[in-house]
C-alpha cells in the first residue's frame, strides 16, 4: 500500500502510454497513473485518487517537457477541469502514436498477440479530414445545480461550466446553450446537442423521464454509404461527420462480401453496414440486422424498406443468436458491439455459425482484444487492423479488424 495520500503532491519522471489517457510513472515500488503527462516527462504530479496498489494523479507543473507538449486550445483541457479531453496538451500527429501504442499493449496483454504479431498487422491509427477542432456532432452539456449548461470533470459528476467547447461542431458552438448566452435551464438534467450531416441543427433539454424539444426538427438527416438517412435525434450515429463512410469503406474493404452471399449485421443500429452489405451482396445475397434499441430498428427498418434484400430482427444479439432467431450458414458477419464487447458467447456462436470471415468495429481496444482472444482460442486469427482517430483530442479509438479461420 502507498504511503501516497490524495492532494499530495510528489515529483516523478513519466514512463509510458496507458489506456484511459494516463502515462505510468511508479514512486516508491508504487504505479502511479498520470494525466495531462506525456512519457519522459517530469512532472509535479497530485494525487486525485487512491487505490490498494496503484494510485491516479494529474501532472499540474511540468518540470521538463516532452518534444510532443503543446499548449492546450481549450482553457478547460487542464487538471481538475473538463475531462472530456484527455489529449489536448499532445501534437495532433503525437496523439496518433499514442493511440497506437495503446492498442499495441491491449492486444499484447490482453489479445494474446506477440510484439511480431502487432509488427505484421502494421499497427497504427490515422488521421480524419478536418483537423482536431470542430469535429463532435453531437453533445450532451450536463447542468448544474444552478442551471448552468457545463461538461464534467474527469471521473466525476461535478459540472464545469463552459463559454465554449472547442472539439464540438461549428453550429454546436454557435447555439445558445450555454451560461456565456444567457441560457439557464432550472428543469433539465441534461442538455443534448445534435448537428447532422444533413444540416439540421437540433436542441433537446432532457429530465428524470422525460425530455423536450427546445429547438430544430424532431428528426435529423444523415448522408453516408451514398445514402440519406432519416432518424431520431436519440438514435446512435457516429458523432465524427466522417466516420461513417470511414468505417463503411473500412468493412467493405476487409469483408469483401460478394454477390449471392449472406452476411450478418449484429448490434446493427439504424443499419448503416448493412445496407453497405447489401449493395455488395446482390439481389441474390441476404442481409440480416440485429439491433435491441427501439430507436434503432425503427430507423433501419424505415432507412432500409427500399432493400428487400435486408431483414431486421428485433433482438439482443446472444438472445437471437441463442434462440436462433438468426441462424447459419453465413459468409460474412459484421460485429459492432457496444464498448464492452461482444463477449465470448456472442464470439462462440458467430464462429459456430461457419462465416468465412467476420469484420469487427471497436470502440474499445481493451474490450476487442478480449475478443481476439476468445477467437484465437476457437481457432480463428486477426488478419487485418485498422485503426481511425473518429475521436480527436480524446483518449478513444475506433478500430476495424479482420477475422478468419486460422
Amino acid at each position: 500500500m502507498s504511503g501516497l495520500e490524495e492532494a499530495e503532491r510528489v515529483e516523478l519522471t513519466v514512463a509510458a502510454v496507458a489506456p484511459g489517457g494516463h502515462c505510468v510513472a511508479r514512486v516508491d515500488g508504487q504505479v502511479v497513473f498520470v494525466r495531462h503527462a506525456l512519457p519522459g516527462e517530469r512532472v509535479l504530479a497530485e494525487v486525485t485518487e487512491v487505490h490498494r496498489g496503484f494510485v491516479r494523479a494529474d501532472a499540474v507543473r511540468v518540470l521538463e517537457a516532452a518534444p510532443d507538449r503543446v499548449t492546450p486550445p481549450c482553457p478547460y483541457a487542464r487538471p481538475g477541469r473538463c475531462g472530456g479531453c484527455d489529449l489536448q496538451h499532445v501534437a495532433p500527429d503525437a496523439q496518433l502514436s499514442w493511440k497506437a501504442a495503446v492498442v499495441r499493449e491491449q492486444l499484447v496483454r490482453l489479445g494474446g498477440l506477440t510484439e511480431a504479431d502487432c509488427d505484421a498487422l502494421g499497427v497504427r491509427v490515422t488521421a480524419l479530414p478536418g483537423g482536431p477542432l470542430g469535429w463532435r456532432s453531437r453533445v450532451r452539456y450536463a447542468v448544474d445545480a444552478a442551471g448552468r449548461a457545463g461538461l464534467l470533470k474527469h471521473r466525476s459528476h461535478e459540472v464545469v461550466p463552459v463559454d465554449r467547447c472547442l472539439i464540438a461542431h461549428p453550429a454546436i458552438q454557435e447555439l445558445p446553450v450555454l451560461a456565456v448566452t444567457g441560457a439557464n435551464w432550472p428543469d433539465a438534467e441534461a442538455v443534448e446537442t445534435v448537428a447532422s450531416t444533413g444540416g439540421d441543427v437540433a436542441v433537446t433539454a432532457v429530465a428524470t423521464g422525460s425530455s423536450h424539444r427546445v429547438s430544430g426538427p424532431e428528426r435529423v438527416r444523415e448522408r453516408a454509404a451514398g445514402r440519406e438517412w432519416v432518424l431520431p435525434t436519440s438514435s446512435f450515429w457516429q458523432v465524427h461527420p466522417a466516420a461513417a463512410d470511414t468505417l463503411v469503406d473500412a468493412v467493405l474493404e476487409l469483408a469483401d462480401p460478394r454477390p449471392g452471399e449472406r452476411a450478418w449485421d449484429l448490434y446493427g443500429g439504424a443499419g448503416l453496414f448493412a445496407a453497405a452489405l447489401a449493395g455488395r451482396v446482390g439481389g441474390t445475397g441476404r442481409v440480416t440486422v440485429v439491433e435491441a434499441a427501439g430507436d434503432g430498428v425503427a430507423a433501419a427498418r424505415e432507412n432500409l424498406r427500399d432493400l428487400p434484400a435486408v431483414e431486421v430482427v428485433a433482438a439482443r444479439v446472444e438472445t437471437a443468436l441463442a434462440r436462433r432467431r438468426v441462424t447459419g450458414p453465413v459468409d460474412v458477419v459484421v460485429l459492432d458491439p457496444p464498448r464492452t464487447g461482444a463477449g465470448k458467447r456472442v464470439v462462440r456462436d458467430v464462429v459456430a455459425a461457419g462465416p468465412r470471415a467476420v469484420t469487427y468495429v471497436a470502440c474499445d481496444p481493451a474490450a476487442f482484444a478480449r475478443d481476439v482472444r476468445v477467437f484465437a482460442e476457437l481457432g480463428w486469427r486477426l488478419v487485418a487492423l485498422r485503426g481511425y482517430d473518429l475521436f480527436p483530442m480524446t483518449r478513444h479509438v475506433e478500430l476495424v479488424g479482420l477475422l478468419t479461420p486460422a
